[in-house]
């Protein structure tokens, strides 16, 4: 595996390193780290005081990332930030790009930094988001809705894992309803709702199977894993389950639209990395 560790030397993005180094990468990852240089119109005296900024950020995140990978090298590019992390994370061919969260405004509003968000939005692969430093991870929860990146979530989810960690997969029932039920005659009510008690069920049991499939494929590889079926909104519940099990991190997969050159995020996966408590991987 190989991991992109993105930093401009702000606390979200120290956050970001220090969460990267204690993560349980499979044996024989490979880490570079990026500080990527706004390659804005500048005076050469104010080129030369920059330059020598970014060199101390570059050098502060090697030694931090050496304490796990003596041999890392964090290199400084200069472009728009977005779009020279995204160039980086092709051209070493990265599994995962690590990057910090950063909020905005005096009431910490939960918005994600524009970077943030352009990165995940233009990975072709995982993208790990981190608005604390996370030093253990030993639970994680990994969300699933059938979807192909949701599937790609749980894969991630398991090389990650090895032996080592406990993974609580977990899918989120929203139950059907019929809004204007209320205003039906009783006879035709009663029968309605019945069928949709019966559409639910099944639904709920069908969730149920995924969902124990998934933990036993995941436990045949050596991962410890289990399967949980809420019902209620998706988001709220993904949310619930990540403080149920007190995980250390939440995966999800990104929802593609088709039509549309670069992959959007769903809203789940949005509300996640605006709401979550602990660092979100967003895997497509």
């Amino acid at each position: 595996m190989k991991v992109l560790i993105a930093t401009d030397g702000s606390p979200a993005a120290r956050a970001a390193v220090l969460t990267a180094r204690h993560l349980p990468w499979p044996d024989g990852t490979q880490v570079r780290g990026i500080v990527a240089v706004d390659g804005f119109d500048a005076t050469p005296r104010l080129r030369r005081a920059l330059s020598g900024t970014y060199d101390a950020i570059a050098a502060q995140a090697r030694r931090s990332l050496a304490a796990r990978w003596p041999d890392v090298e964090v290199v400084t590019q200069t472009g728009a930030a977005a779009n020279t992390i995204l160039r980086e994370a092709r051209r070493y061919g990265a599994d995962v790009i690590v990057i910090g969260w950063r909020g905005h405004g005096a009431l910490r509003r939960l918005l994600m930094g524009s970077v943030s968000r352009e990165v995940v939005e233009g990975a072709r692969r995982a993208v790990l988001v981190v608005q604390r430093p996370m030093r253990r991870a030993r639970r994680l929860v990994v969300g699933v809705d059938g979807s192909p990146n949701a599937r790609r979530a749980v894969d991630l989810a398991g090389r990650l894992a090895g032996g080592t960690i406990n993974v609580r997969v977990v899918r989120v029932v929203e139950p059907r309803t019929v809004p204007t039920a209320g205003r039906l005659p009783a006879s035709i009510r009663t029968a309605v709702l019945r069928e949709l008690a019966t559409l639910n069920q099944e639904t709920v049991r069908r969730a149920r199977r995924d969902v124990d499939g998934i933990a036993r494929r995941l436990a045949r590889s050596g991962t410890a894993a289990r399967g949980e079926v809420r019902t209620g909104t998706p988001l709220v519940g993904l949310l619930d389950a990540v403080d149920g099990a007190k995980a250390h991190l939440l995966v999800v997969g990104a929802r593609a639209t088709s039509g549309v050159k670069r992959a959007l995020l769903g809203s789940v996966a949005v509300g996640a990395l605006n709401r979550c408590r602990v660092p979100v991987l967003v895997v497509h």
